[in-house]
Order: structure tokens, then C-alpha cells, then sequence
């Protein structure tokens, strides 16, 4: 089926309100008219199925619509950020070669474009944090599953309960992620109504749990930072769970954000390729507390094994590939095992605990630092507000860690700190300080611009 039947069929009736900003509510009548005008404008426009169309809206309704209205009309949908610069719309457009853009004056219709391979739903990007952000390709059919396998454990099946209707799937995050587009769609499937942050602000947020009663909802680990430190919110009710999207939660500042809102903290793991493949239920969190920091056990369907360390996982589906020509099926093996690239344990249990990207693992002289053993133990340190460790390269023994630090914190203390709770090798060689780290759309650290950045001077040692 086509992802457009998540809206067209959706079981709200015409006039039930659909989706929702801080301001303003579209209802499922209007919504579905607006993406079946989209779909003709597009035609008209001379827009050919497998062909793709970008999209440079701000967040909000009609970015669903135009979504959906694209699909109606067989095209591919490719979201682009609202503030994107023109460097890197010029770079969507090279590798996406889409037919048609899509932005708030209207639709522009390009002179040559690209066919796309029969049931291709979207383009999403890698995070590329490690380099180049790769496009990847999604069909339909293999995305249902993606959004199915995570439903499927939390309710019987896609149709609508009788009586009230399903809570309202909170958007915190851009439609142009991964992240945004999942949990809309997520939301479509299970029959609920969406409602869409322009952008993440700590006050809104909570405005939005209240009104809407949201009990469950999805952030990223920066934006629970945000709240952690924001004491203008001191409430969070009635919202009881929180999953952590785009990157694990530490156990320091998931302890914390529990604490301080009474809100337990589902860490999940997945990849664009892949989706959500590992997550928690409400059912694991009340009988394994101890487990917190943990990314979950694996979803009904998924099987996973560690090779020399590193995850794989054999999903029941995934992408079909890269836009810009990589190959995934390079990272495949002989048993459908994909190589995630990701440090990984697996207890006694089941549950998995990631220890980090095997790019960012430092190798100095031979012995292994994971950065985030390290960036745990100085989050212990007061003046820390934020903490990246990278490996930068070092004449005598290949790599070094440094320690980039946002706060006050002393030299002398991190230092101290360290040598207190590390082994000696990874103890970092410099402490750096930095206003912000940089972070990509998704909050994760860009580990190799701060390698790049790195010049040798250290402050204090």
C-alpha cells in the first residue's frame, strides 16, 4: 500500500481537528483536500510518477500535505530544511535530481529529473557525522514495516479503538529528519491525531503536553537537556514516558530528566537504513529499572549478534538504497546481517548497551578508549553543562583523546576527576574549552569537526 493511505484512510471523520500547531488545527477533511489539490497541482506542473519532488516548507500541516499530495500523484517525496542554506539546497538537488521544489511561494518545475524505482516512497539523509550525509532511498511497503514492527508490541493492529480516540502523537522535532517524517507517519498508522512544533522550545513544549494530555511522546537527547536545565519548567504532567530518539540517553542525565519529572526514559536504537530496530516497552521499564541507559531488546522480527564487538542486525526489511549510488548491500553479509558499524553488548537479558560508533572509538598505542566512558565520568563534574571526547592524531601513538568542554569547570578538576575513575590511557591529554558543541539537525555531535578544529592548544595542561 501506499503511505498516502495513512492519511486518505484515516479514521478520523472530515470535521475531527487532524493536525494540530501551538496556534491553529486542521482538520481531516481539510487535510485530505489539501494533498489532493497538491497531487493535481503537481500533475499539472508536468510532474511524472517516479519522478522526485523537494520540499522547503516550515514545519507544520502543510508539510504533511504536501507529502501525502506527492504520493498521490506517484512521485517521491524529498524534504529539505526550512533554513537550509543555498549550499545545501544546491547539494539536495544534485544528488535527489527532483522534478519539481515545492516551498512557501509556491511549486517551481525543474528542467530535468531523475526516475525513481517502482513503490520508492522518500529521500531521507544520513546523519553524517562521521562525513558526507548519504541519501537514502525508502519504499513504501518496507517503511509500513518499519513503523508495524514498533506498533505491533503496543497495540493489536492499525484500526481504530472504539470509543476515545487515540492520544495525539507530539512532532517535537523537523519534518525534514527521519525522526519528524517516523512519528508522524507513526501517529497516522496508529490512527492518532498529530500535533507539530515549528521548532523546539522548552515552555512550548510543556504547553503542548498539558493541553494535549500527551502521556508518551519522543525527544532527542539535546532537547531533554534543554529541559533539564530550564527551571522556568517545573512540570511536565501528565506525561509518564519519553522515548529517546536520534541517540541513546546516559544513564547521568536520564537519572536526571526521571528525577527531576517524574518521566522514565525509553532509549531505542535504529538507523536511517534500518529504522527503530531495538526499544523498550512500558513493560521492560517498570521490571528492569536497573537497566536504565540500556537501548532496549530487539523488536518482534529482528535478529542481532555482535561480530568482534560490533552490532549486526537482520531486520525483516530496510531501505533500498542510496540515491547517490553507495551500495548497502555492502554492509550486508551472507545471513541478511547488517554491519551497523556501532559498538555494542548484548547481557544476559537481551538488553543491548551501545558503546558508541566504531569511528569514534580512539586507539591509542593499541589500547581502546571509548569516548563515552569518558564523557560519562566528567559529567560527574560541576560546571559541565555539555562534554564531547574525540581521538586526534598523534605522531607517537597514533590517536590521543581530547576532551571538549562546555562550562566552568577547572582544568585541574576535570583532570583530577579523570585520573581518579580512568585507567591512565584514557585519561585525555587536553582539556578544550568550547561555547557550544557543534551538533547536526538531530543533536548529534559532529565528532569530526572537532577533530578538525583541534589545534594543540590545550587550556591548563
Amino acid at each position: 500500500m501506499s503511505l498516502a493511505a495513512l492519511l486518505v484512510d484515516h479514521p478520523f471523520g472530515d470535521d475531527e481537528p487532524l493536525l494540530h500547531t501551538v496556534d491553529a488545527s486542521v482538520s481531516a477533511g481539510a487535510a485530505r483536500a489539501e494533498a489532493g489539490a497538491m497531487a493535481a497541482h503537481l500533475r499539472e506542473a508536468g510532474v511524472q510518477p517516479g519522478q522526485a519532488v523537494a520540499v522547503q516548507l516550515p514545519n507544520g500541516p502543510s508539510v504533511v500535505t504536501a507529502m501525502v499530495g506527492i504520493w498521490l500523484a506517484g512521485a517521491v517525496f524529498v524534504p529539505v530544511n526550512a533554513r537550509a542554506t543555498k549550499t545545501e539546497l544546491a547539494h539536495v538537488m544534485a544528488v535527489t535530481e527532483p522534478a519539481a521544489v515545492i516551498a512557501p511561494d509556491g511549486i517551481t518545475s525543474l528542467v530535468t529529473a531523475r526516475h525513481y524505482p517502482p513503490g520508492a516512497a522518500f529521500v531521507l539523509w544520513t546523519s553524517g557525522t562521521t562525513g558526507t550525509p548519504k541519501a537514502i532511498v525508502h519504499r513504501h511497503a518496507d517503511y509500513l514495516e518499519l513503523i508495524d514492527r514498533v506498533l505491533g508490541p503496543l497495540r493489536a493492529g492499525p484500526d481504530r479503538p472504539s470509543g476515545k480516540p487515540p492520544m495525539p502523537n507530539l512532532i517535537p522535532v523537523s519534518l525534514a529528519l527521519n525522526a519528524g517524517i517516523y512519528n508522524a507517519l507513526f501517529g497516522l498508522r496508529a490512527g492518532a491525531a498529530l500535533v507539530i512544533m515549528e521548532r523546539f522550545d522548552t515552555a512550548t513544549f510543556a504547553a503542548l503536553v498539558r493541553r494535549f494530555e500527551i502521556r508518551s511522546t519522543v525527544l532527542p537527547p539535546a532537547a531533554m537537556a534543554m529541559l533539564n536545565d530550564d527551571e522556568a519548567v517545573r512540570d511536565l504532567s501528565p506525561l509518564k514516558y519519553v522515548r529517546s530518539i536520534t541517540a541513546p540517553l546516559p544513564p547521568r542525565p536520564a537519572r536526571r530528566f526521571m528525577d527531576r519529572f517524574g518521566v522514565f526514559v525509553l532509549n531505542s536504537y535504529g538507523q536511517a537504513e534500518l529504522g527503530e530496530v531495538i526499544g523498550w516497552t512500558a513493560a521492560d521499564a517498570k521490571a528492569h529499572p536497573e537497566k536504565l541507559g540500556a537501548a532496549g531488546r530487539p523488536h518482534p522480527g529482528v535478529d542481532i549478534k555482535t561480530v568482534d564487538g560490533v552490532l549486526h542486525v537482520r531486520p525483516p526489511a530496510m531501505a533500498a538504497g542510496y540515491a547517490g549510488g553507495e551500495r548497502l548491500d555492502d554492509r550486508v553479509d551472507a545471513e541478511g546481517f547488517v554491519d551497523t558499524g556501532d559498538l555494542a553488548r548484548i547481557d544476559a537479558d537481551g538488553f543491548v548497551w551501545i558503546d558508541g560508533r566504531v569511528s569514534d572509538l580512539i586507539n591509542r598505542g593499541g589500547n581502546k578508549v571509548f569516548p563515552g566512558d569518558v564523557e560519562d565520568v566528567l559529567r560527574r563534574a560541576a560546571g559541565v553543562d555539555d562534554v564531547a571526547v574525540v581521538g586526534v592524531p598523534d605522531e607517537r601513538l597514533g590517536e590521543v583523546p581530547v576532551a571538549f568542554v562546555v562550562g566552568t569547570a577547572a582544568v585541574g578538576e576535570l583532570d583530577a576527576l579523570c585520573r581518579r575513575h580512568l585507567v591512565p590511557y584514557k585519561v585525555p591529554v587536553a582539556f578544550q574549552s568550547i561555547a557550544a558543541l557543534p551538533r547536526n539537525e538531530i543533536g548529534k555531535v559532529l565528532r569530526a569537526e572537532l577533530v578538525a578544529r583541534y589545534r594543540g592548544t590545550a587550556i591548563g595542561r
